[in-house]
């Protein structure tokens, strides 16, 4: 062994995390070098700690071209690093100096008892942190307690409540935690070839620039159902300042989420149909909530029943498990009037997308009111099979509830609205 030093050039930004810390994170846009320092960094930390072990997490690594390994070995190439320096690289693991190791795992693989057997492990950097579950971060942060050890997160944000923003970005954070925002501009090796893709980016798709390049969180994910509809609306500036019609009824499309720790989140839209317009005035979101809850937001907000007409899923005249009653005649007791859509059988939820996306270019949304509800409908995305390839209808995740209650307003606005067709055929014109 050649007991070599190395000492790799560190963009500036980076140069905080050079220090000992606990929690080192770096988070920003695409080609800020955030994966380059830290690669460099472990094979830097390699060589002046003998026999240290190193784990690579991810969430989810279905393969290990889905982990930072190759990046490494090309960093050890890069600096002529090998056998003669004690770095061996092996089918799933990278031996180090001293008998150290680089391994690769996905936490998504993990038991409580399995998470044992990274203790003793000195170093965990954890790539693309923004998908690390609170059960992940739960399992690793304990188990990473050697003396000395470190834990490193790199990552693009994507939203505020991912688990990695909450700790290392939130107004509490561990203690001794550094944490930097690198980004392109900060990269004093960023390629012409990035340069030409983060112009064309500004230029073709400037809605993903500020999440893609400077780091900012996602407000429409690229694929989603309704990406390009939200990109016309904000580009028309139909997404801003919507007064309601004080003479008009206010419509209440409602998604029912239940009750409990474990529930998903009930959903209400507030929209009045003014003509050929849909105007989105408001959204409420609970999770675990009971009815009167959503009832005391409604009075809150000036929803009473002489001016509100609720409208439910067809599950809306169900029994509540906790309080055997159901949403419907909960709110007929309270005097609204309640409509509810009929079950429209398998395929309803791309029957809903497919109706939000007829009607979105006649809507107009209160911009202050809603962001929630812009938030969701811009994240709401096809479910994929990897293997195949193939779309297996909406993913059901934070962005279902309010999707589902959007579409369902749709829905319910479409089918008036065919009844006035029918009827103005019959009497020879046309609405």
């Amino acid at each position: 062994m050649s007991g070599r030093s190395l000492t790799i050039p560190t963009a500036e930004v980076f140069l905080p995390l050079l220090e000992p810390a606990r929690d080192k994170g770096a988070w920003g846009g695409r080609g800020s070098g955030k994966s380059h320092f830290f690669a460099g960094l472990l094979i830097e930390d390699s060589l002046s700690n003998k026999g240290l072990l190193s784990a690579c997490i991810r969430e989810v690594q279905k393969s290990l071209k889905d982990s930072a390994k190759r990046l490494i070995e090309a960093k050890l190439e890069e600096h002529q690093l090998g056998e003669a320096d004690g770095f061996k690289v092996f089918r799933e693991v990278i031996q180090t100096p001293g008998d150290g190791a680089i391994i690769f795992q996905g936490m998504q693989d993990h038991t409580a008892e399995s998470i044992k057997s990274l203790e003793g492990f000195k170093r965990a950097w954890v790539e693309e942190a923004q998908t690390l579950s609170a059960r992940s971060m739960s399992l690793l942060r304990p188990t990473i307690r050697a003396e000395r050890s470190e834990l490193w997160w790199s990552w693009n944000p994507r939203r505020k409540n991912d688990p990695v923003d909450v700790s290392l970005r939130g107004a509490v954070k561990p203690t001794g935690a550094v944490v930097v925002r690198a980004n392109w501009s900060d990269n004093p090796w960023f390629p012409s070839v990035l340069e030409q893709e983060r112009l064309d980016c500004l230029r073709t798709t400037p809605e993903q620039y500020d999440h893609i390049w400077e780091g900012g969180y996602a407000t429409v994910l690229e694929g989603a159902y309704y990406a390009q509809a939200i990109a016309e609306a904000k580009a028309q500036k139909r997404i801003g300042r919507v007064s309601p019609d004080p003479l008009l009824t206010i419509k209440l499309v409602c998604d029912i989420g239940g009750t409990g720790a474990k529930a998903d989140a009930f959903a209400m839209v507030a929209e009045q149909w003014v003509a050929r317009e849909i105007r989105v005035l408001n959204y409420y979101e609970a999770v675990g909530q009971p009815l009167a809850a959503h009832l005391n937001w409604m009075r809150s907000q000036g929803y009473t029943p002489d001016r509100v007409q609720i409208i439910l899923p067809h599950d809306g005249s169900s029994h509540d498990k906790v309080y055997d009653v159901s949403y419907e005649s909960a709110f007929r007791d309270a005097g609204y009037d309640v409509v509810v859509i009929p079950n429209q059988g398998k395929g309803a939820a791309m029957l809903r997308v497919e109706a939000a996306r007829r009607l979105f270019p006649s809507m107009w949304f209160n911009e202050t009111t809603t962001t929630g509800l812009i938030e969701a409908l811009g994240w709401y995305h096809e479910k994929r099979d990897p293997e195949r390839n193939i779309g297996l209808g909406p993913e059901h995740d934070w962005s279902s509830n309010g999707a589902a209650a959007f579409g369902l307003g749709c829905v319910a606005y479409e089918e008036p609205r065919e009844k006035r067709k029918a009827a103005a055929r019959v009497g020879g014109w046309m609405s």
